[in-house]
């Protein structure tokens, strides 16, 4: 990132959403619940010698962005990604998926593209789709929101510790794009801000829109699955909401992050839309990396070659996220 932007930018607050907050309001709802391991991606029912993972989310504010566009065949995928990837975190197998679209007024072929993309997304990841619901809600709901749920399995001594190990390599894996996070600050910072519309060239790449980079649709990442377990992963972030700061969710540790995988220009374009600070711009995006993995030294080139990754940092004793010379 350049060092332009050290002032009072536009925030993910500001923009509308307070990352404290939210986690608070979770804190709050996990509070009440009964006999259910619950870890930092997924709720876990021990079953026999086997635990029932269960994950859901949504795709967010991005929907706003498919909405403008007239373009919803990426979206289902997007919807997919958000919740098998909180499952690889955890480390289970997806299994099954199903969506919950609410809507005001029913459209079929906005419908079959996001069908569309529901089953390109369950194929990449490996889950077959269970059906799902659509809701026609015109005196609750203005447009549209999808969401889903996904189950998945796993032996008991597959599922990650779940917790880093001081010393421990971080491996990093590739984002690519946005993802289906951030959309909130990344929409007003462009549209508001800056002024453009999402028809608009790219400026980093012309032959695209601005709207065409936004909907990038989220990586899915059950493929890292085999390898974090062949190579003793300890634990696994998913970079979402929250940005780098999702690296605290694999213990207390200090995470140094020295060299991340490159973010690509549409993170460059929307901090330089929104005068967005440093800081504010790796807690809530994933910057390029939207997969980070705790290995011991010893096995982390190897792992991060099945992964297509590579080293990115350690950790070591202490508390927060030091990435690219900032602190979080």
């Amino acid at each position: 990132m350049t060092e332009d932007h050290d002032g009072e930018g536009l925030t993910y607050a500001e923009a509308g959403v307070d990352i404290a907050e939210s986690e608070a309001a979770t804190a709050a709802l996990l509070g009440s619940l009964g006999n259910v391991v619950e870890t930092e991606y997924a709720g876990l029912l021990e079953v026999d010698d086997r635990y029932l993972a269960l994950a859901t989310d949504g795709v967010g504010t991005k929907l706003l962005v498919a909405e403008a566009m007239d373009t919803y065949d990426t979206i289902g995928i997007d919807c997919i990604a958000m919740n098998v990837n909180d499952l690889v975190a955890t480390g289970v197998d997806p299994v099954a998926f199903v969506d919950y679209l609410a809507i005001d007024t029913p459209e079929s072929t906005m419908t079959e593209a996001i069908g569309e993309g529901l089953a390109v997304g369950a194929e990449r990841a490996g889950v077959s789709l269970l059906g799902g619901e659509t809701a026609v809600l015109p005196e609750v709901i203005t447009g549209f929101d999808l969401a889903g749920a996904c189950v998945g399995l796993a032996d008991q001594d597959a599922i990650l510790p779940g917790t880093a190990a001081d010393g421990d390599a971080l491996v990093g894996v590739p984002s690519n794009g946005i993802h289906s996070n951030g959309l909130t600050l990344a929409r007003k910072a462009i549209t508001e801000a800056a002024g453009y519309d999402y028809t608009d060239p790219f400026p980093p790449a012309t032959e695209q829109s601005i709207g065409e980079v936004l909907l990038e649709p989220t990586a899915i990442y059950t493929d890292l699955l085999g390898p974090m377990r062949e190579y003793g992963a300890r634990a696994a972030a998913h970079v979402t909401g929250g940005g780098w700061q999702n690296l605290t969710r694999m213990g207390e540790y200090r995470y140094i992050i020295d060299d991340p995988a490159p973010a690509q220009p549409v993170f460059e374009f929307v901090q330089a839309c929104g005068d967005v600070t440093d800081e504010e711009m790796h807690r809530t995006f994933n910057m390029g990396t939207g997969f980070v993995i705790a290995v011991a030294p010893s096995n982390a080139d190897a792992l991060a070659a099945a992964v297509d990754g590579s080293v990115i940092g350690h950790v070591e004793p202490g508390s927060g996220v030091a990435v690219r010379g900032i602190e979080l």
